[in-house]
C-alpha cells in the first residue's frame, strides 16, 4: 500500500473537511487500485470513530479513548504500548495485539485501569504505521511450510516463504537473510514474504554495519532532490567579522556534520557569549521538495567511523563554516553575569569570519602547557593568536556547567568504551541527549565547551518563543519518577552508601548522582540511576527540561546539520526576524526589538499575520512532532545496536578466558557482569551457580546462598569466564569462577532451577 493510516490521518484536520480528491492528490494516489484501498481505509476509520465523511469531504474526529502509542515487545511475549503523550505505559496481552508487531505505531484502547503496582491494560484498535517492512531471519522448514524465523526475538511470529526460497535453507550452517514482508497477517492468515538476499555473518566491520542497517531498514536512502541551495540575502545582516571566532571540532568520521562556531567578549561584570549556527534555513524554501526530504530523514545518524548525513551534499557544503572565509550565520548574543547566569539575549542574522579550529589534541596541549611557558606546542601553533580566547572559553563554560548542575542537571561518568570501530559514536553530540543525562567530560574537551554554549543558546530561544506565544518545537525532559528514584536510593542504602534524604524521605536524581560519584561502586550505581531518567522528546508546548537545567522552555536550533527540528525552529526564528510586527501599526513611532528579550511582556498586538503562522501550525496539527520523535527513537535503536555489536565482537576472541568484571545488575534469574575493556555486559544465569541455592533479595540488589551465605550484589568484583557470544543478538553468556572447594561443597545439592 502506498500510504499508511498515519499518513491518511495526518492529512486531515478537526476544523475543516478535506475533499476526497484533494486527499488522493496529497497522498499521491493515481491508480484505481490505490484509490480503492483509500476507500477501504476510510470506511474502517469511520467505524472506529476517527473520522467522518460528508458531502464536503473527510474530517478527523477527536477520540480521547484511542491513545496513540508505539509497541515495545519482549522475547518473553510481554508487550507494552509506550504512549506518545508520555503517559503510563499500557500492558497489551497477546490476544489483544490484533496482529500488531514490535515497533508498530498503534491506537490503543484502555480496557482495565492501572493500580498502585499494576500497569493499565488495553488492546490495539488500529495499526497506524508498520515498523517492520523487512527483517533479518533464518530460513527453516516447519512441516510442509518454508518459513523465515526472525532474528529479532521480539517479533513473535514467523513469515511464510515461497518454496523457491529453499535455496537459502542450510540446517547444518545457518545463515542470515533479508526478508521483505509482502503481506502482513490478516485474520487466520499468517504473514508472507520473500528472501531479498543473503548476508554474511562473519564478514568484518563493513558486513556487520550492513547487517545492522538492514535490520533497522536504513541500508538505502532516497536520494535528495536536485535543488541548488539558495544564497542567503546580504541585506539586514549584522557584520560580526571582527569578532574572534572559533570552531570546536571533535568528530572526524566521514561526512561528519559541521557544527556551530563560538565567540566571546568580556563585559563589565561578565561576558557576552556568541553562538553562530549554520544558517541552513535561509538556504531552502519551507515546504519545498528538499524541505520535505529533510523532514523525512529527521536526523544525521552516526554509524561510527562514518555518518548518514541529514543535509544533501550541496546544502552541507554551502552552509559549512571554513576558517578564513566570510559566511552567513544565525547568531545569538548571550549576556552572562560573573557566575555564568544568563541575563539577556538577542538573535540576529549575521556575517562571521572563523579564525581557527580547536581540536581535541589542541585543547589537551593547551591544558598541559605550563602557565608561564613561552613555547607554543606544535598542536597550538595554528591557534597562537586565539589562545586567550580558548582559555577564557574553558573558564566560562565551566561556570555554565556549574549553573546547570545547580539547577538539577545530571552528568554521569558512563562514557562509551574506547573501541576503534565506534569512532564518533564515543564522542557526545553538542546538545541535550535523549537519554536524560549528559556524559561527564573534561572541561577542556571540545564537545564539553560547545555543549554548554548550545544548551544556554537553546534555552534562550525556548524562552523567546514561549514569551511571544510562537508555535515552536520545544524539547522537554521531565524529572524522573520519585518512586523509581526511591528504589535506587534503597539499593544504595543496602550497600551502606551514605545518603541525605529530604524531610519526606525522597532524594533527587542530582543528589543521588553526587552521592554515587564518591563511592567505589560508582559505575554500577550510576547505571541504576540512568535507568530511572526519562527520555527527552519534542512537544508543541514549552515545558521543563531537567537535563539542561531549564525550568521554562528549551527550543533546539543550533544544530540544523544534525536535526530537522533545529532547522524547523530556524525557519520560525527567521519568520519572526524578517516578518514580525515590531509596533501595533505604522502610525506608532516607537518600536520594540523582536530579536531581544527586551520585548517580552510588552507586545499586545498580533506579532505575525495568520498567513505566516498557518504553515507552522499545520505542520504541528498534521503529526510533525510524532514523526520526528518516532524517527529519533528508531535511529537511537540503531546506534544502540551498533555499540552492542562492537562490544560483542570484542568479546568473541575472549571465549573461554577468565576475566575480572563488575556486577552491574541483579535479578531473580541471575546477575549481569560488565567486563572491561569493552564494558560488554553478560549474564551469569542462576542455574550455573552449582555451589548452593540462591535467593533473590530485590531490596538489597543481591543473590544470597541459603547454605554458604555467599552473596552476589551490585558493584561486586567477580571473576567470570566468557562461555558463549552471540554477536547477532548481542547476548553474552558468562559463568562465575567460584572459590576453591565451593563446587565440592555443592555436589550434594540439586541444581538451581532457572
Amino acid at each position: 500500500m502506498k500510504f499508511t493510516v498515519a499518513d491518511l490521518l495526518d492529512q486531515l484536520s478537526t476544523g475543516e473537511a478535506l475533499p476526497v480528491a484533494k486527499l488522493e492528490k496529497a497522498l499521491g494516489l493515481s491508480q484505481k487500485a490505490e484509490k480503492e484501498q483509500l476507500r477501504i481505509g476510510v470506511s474502517a476509520l469511520s467505524r472506529l470513530g476517527l473520522l467522518q465523511e460528508s458531502e464536503a469531504g473527510l474530517q478527523r474526529l477527536e477520540n480521547e479513548a484511542l491513545i496513540p502509542a508505539r509497541l515495545r515487545c519482549s522475547s518473553k511475549g510481554f508487550c507494552f504500548a509506550l504512549r506518545e503523550d508520555g503517559g503510563e505505559d499500557v500492558y497489551i496481552r497477546d490476544h489483544q495485539l490484533n496482529h500488531a508487531w514490535n515497533g508498530d505505531r498503534v491506537l490503543v484502547r484502555i480496557t482495565r485501569e492501572g493500580g498502585r503496582r499494576r500497569s493499565p491494560e488495553g488492546g490495539v484498535q488500529c495499526i497506524l504505521e508498520r515498523h517492520t517492512t523487512s527483517l533479518l531471519a533464518q530460513v527453516e522448514q516447519q512441516d510442509d511450510r518454508l518459513v523465515a524465523q526472525p532474528l529479532d526475538d521480539r517479533l513473535l511470529t514467523t513469515v511464510v516463504l515461497p518454496s523457491g526460497d529453499s535455496q537459502h535453507l542450510h540446517p547444518e550452517q545457518p545463515s542470515v537473510v533479508e526478508v521483505c514482508v509482502d503481506r502482513y497477517p490478516v485474520g487466520q492468515h499468517p504473514p508472507q514474504g520473500h528472501v531479498a538476499r543473503s548476508l554474511p555473518i562473519q564478514g568484518g566491520d563493513a558486513a556487520d554495519l550492513d547487517l545492522l542497517l538492514t535490520k533497522h531498514r536504513q541500508q538505502s536512502r532516497i536520494a535528495p532532490p536536485r535543488v541548488s541551495p539558495k544564497a542567503p540575502p546580504s541585506q539586514g545582516r549584522d557584520d560580526l567579522s571582527a569578532l574572534p571566532t572559533l570552531l570546536l571540532e571533535s568528530w572526524s568520521g566521514k561526512e561528519a556534520p559541521e557544527l556551530a562556531a563560538i565567540s566571546l567578549e568580556e563585559l563589565p561584570g561578565g561576558w557576552r557569549l556568541w553562538l553562530h549556527a549554520p544558517s541552513v534555513a535561509e538556504r531552502i524554501s519551507a515546504g519545498s521538495t528538499l524541505d520535505q526530504w529533510l523532514r523525512e530523514q529527521a536526523n544525521a545518524v552516526c554509524l561510527g567511523q562514518q555518518w548518514q548525513p541529514l543535509l544533501s551534499a550541496a546544502l552541507a557544503k554551502a552552509a559549512a563554516f571554513k576558517p578564513g572565509e566570510s559566511q552567513s550565520a544565525l547568531s545569538v548574543a548571550l549576556e552572562l553575569d560573573s557566575s555564568g547566569a544568563l541575563q539577556h539575549f538577542r538573535f540576529c542574522r549575521s556575517q562571521i569570519l572563523v579564525d581557527g579550529v580547536a581540536t581535541t589534541p589542541a585543547l589537551e596541549a593547551l591544558v598541559e602547557r605550563k602557565p608561564k611557558s613561552r613555547a607554543v606546542p606544535a598542536a597550538l601553533k595554528a591557534l597562537k593568536d586565539q589562545l586567550p580566547l580558548l582559555e577564557q572559553l574553558i573558564t566560562t563554560t565551566e561556570l555554565l556547567r556549574n549553573q546547570r548542575l545547580l539547577a538539577g542537571s545530571i552528568d554521569l561518568d558512563l562514557p562509551l568504551p574506547a573501541i576503534e570501530r565506534l569512532g564518533d559514536l564515543a564522542i557526545p553530540a553538542p546538545e541535550s541527549p535523549n537519554q536524560g543525562w549528559l556524559v561527564q567530560l573534561p572541561t577542556h574537551h571540545p564537545a564539553a565547551i560547545l555543549r554548554e554554549c548550545v544548551l544556554v543558546a537553546e534555552r534562550a530561544l525556548g524562552r523567546h518563543f514561549a514569551a511571544l506565544a510562537l508555535p515552536g518545537l520545544f524539547a522537554t525532559n521531565p524529572a524522573p519518577n520519585s518512586a523509581d528514584l526511591n528504589e535506587v536510593a534503597k539499593a544504595a542504602l543496602a550497600l551502606d552508601i551514605p545518603l541525605e534524604l529530604s524531610e519526606d524521605g525522597h532524594a533527587s536524581a542530582a543528589e543521588l548522582a553526587q552521592a554515587f560519584a564518591a563511592t567505589d561502586r560508582k559505575r554500577a550505581l550510576q547505571q541504576q540511576l540512568k535507568g530511572t531518567l526519562r527520555a527527552e522528546q519534542l512537544e508543541a508546548e514549552p515545558g521543563p527540561h531537567a537535563v539542561a537545567g531549564e525550568a521554562t522552555a528549551l527550543a533546539p536550533w543550533c544544530n540544523p546539520t544534525l536535526h530537522y527540528a533545529d532547522l524547523w525552529n530556524q525557519q520560525l526564528l527567521l519568520t519572526l526576524l524578517n516578518d514580525g510586527k515590531d509596533r501595533p501599526s505604522v502610525r506608532h513611532k516607537t518600536s520594540v526589538d523582536l530579536a531581544s528579550d527586551s520585548c517580552h511582556g510588552v507586545i499586545d498586538w498580533p506579532l505575525l499575520a495568520p498567513s505566516f503562522l498557518t504553515p507552522y501550525r499545520d505542520d504541528l496539527a498534521h503529526g510533525l512532532i510524532e514523526r520526528l520523535n518516532g524517527r529519533t527513537r528508531l535511529q537511537e535503536d540503531l546506534q544502540h545496536d551498533l555499540v552492542a555489536m562492537a562490544q560483542a565482537r570484542q568479546a568473541e576472541p575472549l571465549v573461554g578466558q577468565t576475566l575480572p568484571g563488575v556486577i552491574s545488575g541483579v535479578q531473580s534469574y541471575g546477575f549481569f557482569v560488565e567486563v572491561p575493556p569493552s564494558n560488554v555486559e553478560g549474564l551469569v544465569h542462576v542455574s550455573s551457580l552449582k555451589d548452593d541455592w540462591y535467593e533473590y533479595r530485590s531490596r538489597q540488589n543481591r543473590l544470597v546462598g541459603r547454605k554458604n551465605r555467599r552473596s552476589y550484589m551490585l558493584g561486586d568484583t567477580v571473576e567470570v569466564v566468557i562461555e558463549h557470544v552471540d554477536a547477532l543478538r548481542h547476548q553474552i553468556d558468562l559463568s562465575v569462577v567460584l572459590p576453591e572447594g565451593s563446587e565440592l561443597e555443592g555436589q550434594e545439592l540439586e541444581p538451581n532451577e532457572a
